[in-house]
């Protein structure tokens, strides 16, 4: 009888402790010092939420960055189907869908035969990356500026003022955030009716 009242009360206190109070601590400790990202890191636009800087989505419009690749879910971009395709390098659909990537890619920049930056034909490990490259982003600066009637010059303005720096000075690589960027110029070059 001993050994099942002290069972029972680990368990009890256990709950309390790990199905309670810490959940409820960490999320007060998130609120009171990263309110934003504990909430979600959600982007608004005209008074509404657009998106969240952390997700990534697609943008098909040719007035936007466009984001990588994504192979969540079956049309890509699906938050309950995020993965990684996991398909080697010798895999003929692989090259299938680069080739393809590639070709659209350089529809952005009509006559340059110069390399595509690889984040625009390969997807992310989770399909759902936010950011792009710098070069990525800039690869479309061309397209951007057409479709909005400005110069290459003032999209690519945007989009360098948009570029973050390594975490921390040292982890990751520059990146360009494909939502914020994109609210930015809806911003800065209001579309065209």
């Amino acid at each position: 009888m001993t050994l099942l009242i002290r069972s029972t009360l680990y368990v009890v206190v256990l709950t309390v402790l790990l199905g309670g109070l810490y959940p409820a601590a960490v999320t007060a400790v998130g609120q009171l010092l990263w309110k934003d990202r504990a909430n979600g890191s959600f982007v608004t636009s005209g008074g509404r939420i657009v998106g969240s800087s952390l997700i990534g989505q697609d943008f098909k419009d040719p007035r936007y960055l466009r984001p990588r690749p994504s192979g969540a879910g079956k049309d890509g971009y699906d938050g309950t189907a995020s993965a990684g395709r996991n398909k080697g390098p010798t895999d003929k659909s692989l090259a299938e869908a680069i080739t393809e990537a590639v070709a659209a890619a350089r529809t952005d920049r009509p006559g340059d035969t110069g390399p595509v930056p690889a984040d625009l034909v390969t997807a992310s490990a989770s399909g759902l990356d936010p950011h792009l490259s710098p070069d990525a982003a800039l690869w479309q600066a061309a397209r951007i500026a057409r479709a909005r009637g400005v110069t290459e010059a003032q999209v690519t303005e945007v989009i360098r003022r948009r570029i973050e720096p390594r975490t921390l000075w040292i982890l990751g690589e520059p990146r360009v955030n494909v939502l914020l960027t994109n609210v930015e110029l809806d911003r800065n070059f209001p579309s065209r009716p």
